[in-house]
């Protein structure tokens, strides 16, 4: 049993899995931290998806008054209604409604098949919203980047690194530290995601940034990145081992 044979199982149907997943299936689960991962991210959207199909959706007032008519109309002449139950409007209804489950089943699919990849194009999109940290040079005062990162529980061994942009950023829901930072080859960009636990170091090159997203056990991940394309990925990945020796956890 791989990875591969064991989602395609969990995708077929993932509801039936705990009756009836073969005994492969479930040792595969329990030894692979991935699929593991995987399967609590596929049972959320599941419950989603039930309430979201559980919601009524109000009906438009024209619609409301044809059934009205075709109720009445039913009684008089069954056979000629069936016919004519899906009158134009209601057909672009249910036409609307199937769109919108497919893209949310395409959409969730994708999600679930490479998580890592959507959170480094979350990262990249949000880096186009402040071009100005990369421009900076002059150190961030103490005071001003512990505050900062005070609400991540963490802080920077004295002297380990030089940041000269920092910011608390909105970033999936959540306040998230914005770092930039100077290395050898320019500035690096890093943000402290303590919301978005990965199961192992993911490298992104996309929309002309080269970057990685690490784990940190306990903590989250690091997305470190800078402007460059995939043959930057060996510098991105010495600051991204630096910074991960330069933090200390205050809990």
């Amino acid at each position: 049993m791989n990875c591969n044979l064991y989602r395609r199982a969990v995708l077929a149907d993932p509801r039936g899995l705990d009756a009836s997943v073969r005994e492969a299936e479930i040792e595969h689960v329990r030894a692979c931290a991935d699929c593991t991962t995987f399967t609590a991210r596929l049972t959320i959207f599941e419950v989603k998806l039930l309430r979201a199909l559980a919601v009524e959706l109000p009906v438009p007032s024209q619609l409301q008054a044809h059934s009205a008519v075709q109720a009445h109309s039913a009684v008089q002449a069954p056979s000629v209604v069936l016919k004519r139950t899906l009158a134009p409007t209601s057909r672009r209804w249910l036409a609307i409604a199937a769109s919108v489950l497919v893209g949310i089943g395409v959409g969730s699919v994708l999600w679930l098949a490479d998580p890592g990849r959507t959170l480094a194009a979350d990262v990249v999109t949000h880096m186009g919203g402040e071009p100005q940290a990369w421009v900076g040079t002059a150190s961030v005062p103490d005071a001003e980047l512990k505050k900062i990162l005070y609400d991540s529980h963490l802080h920077l061994r004295a002297g380990s690194m030089v940041v000269t942009y920092a910011s608390s950023c909105s970033f999936r829901g959540f306040q998230v530290p914005h770092l930039v930072v100077q290395s050898a080859d320019g500035p690096v960009t890093v943000m402290v995601l303590v919301h978005e636990p990965v199961t192992k170091s993911r490298q992104f090159s996309e929309q002309g940034y080269a970057g990685v997203i690490v784990p940190v056990a306990g903590h989250g991940s690091f997305a470190v990145l800078e402007r460059g394309s995939a043959t930057d990925l060996q510098s991105v990945e010495k600051i991204a081992a630096s910074l991960l020796g330069a933090v200390v956890w205050s809990n």
